[in-house]
């Protein structure tokens, strides 16, 4: 008995994500139907013990069959691949956006740190322009009065 080749040969790498187990429980009993048939024809072929045009016929349309089946499992195959291609690719395009937002709300962050340092630099520049205001007032009235010193 020959075995119907595996269209997913060889095992997918382990950062494709595996074929769910529906698919696969599917898979096997597609494949055990297609070996219970092929068993059926193969035994019946040998039990007659025809040789000839006849057997030539049956071996030829079991043939199409087990190439009828392999194309059917390639195409789901590849369907499969692509729904799942299809969601990867909105997961990533979904993961590209929300890093774009993260780096857009650190660039925030970061401008709204040196407005704040901005700010309370010139609010401390001015603090000190009056600070020096009043010192130089009180300077001028203790010279105008000397007998006020404390």
């Amino acid at each position: 008995m020959n075995a119907v080749p595996n269209p997913i040969d060889p095992p997918p790498d382990r950062s494709e994500p595996p074929i769910s187990l529906a698919a696969e429980r599917a898979r096997a009993q597609l494949h055990e139907e297609i070996e219970r048939v092929r068993g059926g024809v193969e035994e019946m072929l040998a039990e007659q013990g025809r040789a000839g045009a006849e057997d030539e016929a049956l071996r030829r349309e079991l043939d199409a069959l087990r190439e009828d089946t392999r194309l059917y499992v390639k195409k789901r195959v590849k369907r499969t691949e692509r729904k799942l291609g299809r969601r990867i690719d909105a997961v990533e395009d979904r993961t590209a956006q929300l890093e774009e937002r993260i780096d857009q709300v650190e660039a925030d962050r970061a401008a709204a740190e040196v407005r704040i340092h901005t700010a309370t630099e010139s609010m401390l520049d001015e603090l000190l322009t009056e600070m020096r205001t009043i010192a130089e007032l009180l300077g001028q009235r203790i010279n105008r009065f000397p007998d006020i010193r404390p």
